[in-house]
């Protein structure tokens, strides 16, 4: 939908999202796997916030770290995959230019969110496996929730500098991106304004919250890795680095994704091969992630044990 201004301009109000394929057949086979992958990632993530809230063992500052990162990845999922199942097999595919601008500011603020929140969880393994006698003193109750409110509410703002200059551009056609969700560079290439004061903004904050938290978990993990191999006995060694492989393993799949979006060069690659490395961020890592900490925790695995074997009083 176009509505003409009275500068002889035709001021898009609506995007026209392309998604994957035009063919009925194969659209219905993407919407079921994406279905079930969505499915999966939202109860999974639901999971481990459940099981976290209702054992008491696992009220620490590890898994209330964790429990923050399984509700962002359903935020951040389900901003993106439910709109892009309704556009797969349903016409129009539509998103008004409000929807799509709102679809990016928070799929731009919760990425950001991630990438601190994992930096954080890296400081306070650092702190439990350099610093085990002085971390229950630093790591208390009210410093986790700074911690984790300050990963929300900085990423939330910084992403609001880069909103504030996408609100003020004009989009005067042509109005299809040829994408499943509002990405930041189909959107601005819309435009008829000059977008570069936008683009460079976009990309200081991008790179800010990224890179930054990237450098604080690689200086946490050295001197992990450090800490750990002063350790004397193989066991020691072995439990000491178990506390962190789940979060270590999140880390290579979360930024082994950002590197391989950034290693694709954006003018010479089709943008089928883009929307591929868009499902990495958007739906494979939030699926992986409850996976990676169900397959590689302990605790995980005893309070799942201890809620699937737990008889109903009048059986005992």
């Amino acid at each position: 939908m176009v509505i003409p201004p009275q500068e002889n301009q035709t001021i898009i109000v609506e995007f026209v999202l392309r998604g994957f394929s035009s063919i009925l057949q194969i659209n219905v086979s993407l919407f079921m796997i994406f279905l079930v992958f969505y499915i999966l990632i939202i109860s999974g993530n639901i999971l481990i916030v459940l099981l976290v809230l209702i054992n008491h063992p696992l009220h620490t500052p590890m898994y209330f770290f964790l429990v923050n990162l399984s509700f962002l990845e359903i935020w951040y999922t389900s901003n993106i995959v439910p709109k892009m199942l309704l556009i797969i097999i349903a016409e129009p595919k539509t998103i008004s230019v409000t929807g799509c601008l709102a679809q990016f500011y928070f799929f731009g603020s919760l990425a950001a969110t991630e990438c601190l929140l994992l930096a954080v969880m890296s400081y306070d393994r650092y702190l439990a496996i350099c610093q085990p006698l002085h971390y229950p003193v630093l790591m208390t109750g009210s410093f986790c929730i700074s911690l984790a409110t300050g990963s929300w509410l900085c990423c939330f703002l910084l992403t609001s500098i880069t909103m504030v200059l996408l609100c003020r551009l004009t989009f005067c056609g042509p109005n299809e991106i040829d994408h499943f969700f509002c990405d930041f560079t189909p959107l601005v290439h819309l435009s008829c304004m000059d977008t570069s004061l936008t683009e460079t903004t976009a990309f200081v904050t991008s790179s800010i919250v990224t890179l930054v938290p990237f450098l604080l978990i690689m200086v946490s993990y050295s001197c992990i890795l450090t800490a750990i191999l002063r350790i004397p006995s193989a066991t020691g060694r072995k439990k000491a680095f178990s506390t962190c492989s789940s979060h270590l393993t999140v880390v290579i799949v979360f930024y082994g994704t950002l590197i391989v979006t950034y290693l694709v060069p954006s003018a010479n690659s089709s943008q089928l091969l883009h929307k591929g490395v868009s499902l990495l961020y958007t739906i494979l890592t939030p699926m992986f992630n409850p996976i990676i900490y169900s397959l590689r925790n302990r605790d995980i695995h005893e309070a799942l044990k201890k809620c699937l074997c737990k008889k109903p009083g009048f059986l005992k």
